[in-house]
């Protein structure tokens, strides 16, 4: 397992941190201790992805957008702050975003040479061509499986597949293959929250909607469950890896153990090596205290740590 990662990742977002919980920062800390017990090998992106590759993918409204301060910000669920100019979002937030997305491009090339990796950063779930919301404003998966039908490295008939554990539901990622057939969608979401949109719900070929509260034992069933209806064939997997279904996580919801998550990104992977399916891991959510811990701890248990 490669582990993806570059210190660019790391969100600083200053006073924002009083009004979004996320740890932008945590990045920094997986990778110490992933460097400091040997765990894998760190490998480093060479540059964010580029403009060419957001455009070609965004919509022209969409492209417009990501360039003010005002639509940023509310994608990032904050107010609007007259003070703050669009350079440091872009620097703080849009250019740490943007390496994100190249860690899961370069990420999903090393899996389908062989090499299973772990993108530390993307997994923003909630954006698309379309949409930029849920602190997420450029949906890596859809672009690099854009990138990788341009070189050649995917084609358009490869079948896809997409496990999302993030304790939300990946609303952009439904959105973005709507009519793609050859995405399959699992997602494993807690149905009480953020996002309640019954059209990308739909969209969702295997869902495993959970009530609030949901603990681990449930969730590790259900998803054992859902697992069980996957077959082989794919070309290539993407796993949404979210920590925000801790039970410390302030916005998921749910209520699973640091071993629990663990856990849980162990089954998915023993799963898809079953079925022999080319692997990312991609960072997801995660707005608690024990994030970085539980990211460590599936780091380990997908490597038998």
């Amino acid at each position: 397992m490669k582990i993806f990662y570059h210190e660019s990742y790391n969100i600083n977002i200053g006073l924002l941190k009083f009004i979004h919980p996320f740890d932008g920062m945590k990045f920094g800390k997986v990778a110490a201790q992933v460097q400091q017990e040997s765990l894998a090998e760190i490998v480093c992106p060479q540059s964010y992805i580029s403009d060419f590759a957001i455009n070609e993918f965004l919509d022209a409204l969409l492209c417009k957008l990501v360039l003010h301060k005002r639509p940023v910000l509310e994608a990032l669920e904050a107010p609007y702050l007259p003070l703050i100019p669009y350079s440091w979002l872009q620097k703080r937030v849009l250019i740490p975003m943007r390496w994100g997305v190249a860690g899961t491009l370069d990420a999903a090339k090393s899996a389908l040479k062989g090499n299973d990796s772990w993108n530390l950063a993307g997994g923003y779930h909630h954006a698309s061509a379309h949409s930029m919301e849920g602190f997420c404003i450029y949906n890596d998966i859809g672009i690099s499986y854009q990138q990788l039908l341009a070189s050649g490295e995917l084609t358009a008939d490869d079948k896809i597949l997409i496990i999302d554990i993030d304790a939300h539901h990946g609303n952009g990622n439904a959105r973005t293959f709507h009519d793609n057939s050859n995405v399959t969608l699992l997602d494993v979401y807690n149905a009480d929250i953020y996002p309640n949109t019954p059209v990308s719900r739909q969209r969702v070929d295997i869902a495993v909607p959970l009530p609030m509260g949901t603990d681990g034992e449930l969730y590790l069933n259900k998803l054992n469950t859902a697992l069980q209806q996957l077959s082989s064939g794919y070309k290539l997997a993407f796993v949404v890896a979210g920590t925000d279904v801790l039970a410390t996580d302030p916005l998921g919801g749910l209520k699973l153990s640091i071993a629990d998550v663990a856990q849980s990104h162990k089954r998915v992977y023993q799963r898809l090596k079953v079925l022999n399916i080319p692997t990312v891991f991609l960072g997801g959510g995660g707005y608690g205290k024990d994030s970085a811990a539980a990211i460590i701890a599936g780091i380990k248990a997908v490597s038998d740590r």
